[in-house]
């Protein structure tokens, strides 16, 4: 099997991971657009506390899928998932009928939007539990964690996903195949629930002082969190809550990637993680009054970026 690896949203999470790819062999190309004439003169730079420094250059940087010289066998989408991201249209152009595509991105309930679009291709939906920073043009500067989860939403095996699997084991970084890929992807909303939405309205505040500021509300959250998921069929483990307390404790001083969006204008990733929790716990008759409360308040912010910054 060849290893052409195309990430579309080569920013932090995909220009890391794209990293990871290349340093296991594989010929990796980047879609990218705010940082597109640094990377095409100079590549990456990774800096992280775990795997060491390196320099990472693509070995195609594009504006547009279009652009894309090959055939990609794994197309990673890495975008945002925002209300002003159109994903189909990203990466359709450069989706032959034997790409694999594997979408690492934040948020519940959302496969629908794909799977209806690409019906013929492998999707592995991906998860990533890290912390991970771009701190400049180019630069990407991984503070810790970085386990990836991935799962076919088939209800098949297929070769490529544990392959890839190996590429990133190849590389340094934990990686594993859920059994049910939905299940985690509502155990990873537990922490993103609260933190994320948190971090921008507290004003700038750091994961572990909001954790020691409002542990009992980050608590309430993320119960009810666990509650959605148990009423849409993916219960999750009884001491999931506990688990996301002491990791956050140890966590370095963070800055949550709603909170980098929210600071440099940008429209975050609301409806993904809130939006779709809210709406799930409103089709199964679920009460989740501080996730609403967190949703509105999130959705005043949205509003206040739109009004200053139209065009974004």
């Amino acid at each position: 099997m060849s290893d052409k690896v195309l990430v579309v949203g080569a920013g932090a999470i995909g220009g890391f991971y794209g990293a990871l790819l290349a340093r296991a062999g594989a010929e990796v190309a980047v879609v990218c657009r705010s940082d597109y004439q640094v990377v095409k003169r100079q590549g990456y730079r990774i800096e992280s506390h775990a795997l060491g420094n390196w320099q990472f250059m693509p070995g195609q940087v594009l504006r547009d899928v279009r652009e894309y010289q090959d055939q990609a066998d794994y197309l990673l989408l890495c975008t945002k998932l925002t209300a002003d991201i159109d994903r189909v249209g990203l990466i359709r152009a450069a989706a032959s009928k034997n790409t694999a595509i594997v979408f690492i991105q934040n948020g519940v309930e959302i496969e629908p939007e794909l799977q209806q679009a690409f019906p013929d291709n492998l999707l592995i939906s991906g998860l990533a539990f890290i912390c991970c920073n771009r701190v400049a043009p180019g630069v990407i500067d991984h503070l810790a964690y970085g386990k990836l989860v991935l799962g076919n939403l088939a209800d098949r095996d297929e070769p490529e996903t544990p392959h890839l699997r190996d590429l990133f084991q190849k590389a340094g970084i934990e990686c594993e195949i859920g059994a049910d890929i939905v299940t985690s992807r509502w155990q990873k909303c537990v922490w993103n629930a609260p933190f994320n939405p948190l971090s921008v309205l507290s004003g700038g505040l750091a994961t572990q002082a909001i954790l020691q500021n409002q542990e009992n509300f980050v608590r309430r959250v993320m119960q009810e969190v666990c509650s959605i998921a148990a009423a849409c069929g993916h219960a999750l483990p009884a001491g999931i809550v506990e688990a996301n307390i002491a990791l956050t404790g140890d966590m370095p001083p963070y800055k949550t990637s709603m909170l980098l969006d929210f600071e440099r204008g940008h429209t975050m990733e609301t409806e993904a993680i809130l939006g779709n929790a809210v709406r799930a716990a409103q089709r199964q008759g679920v009460d989740c009054p501080c996730l609403q409360s967190l949703y509105a308040l999130m959705q005043l912010r949205e509003l206040q970026i739109r009004s200053i910054s139209p065009l974004k």
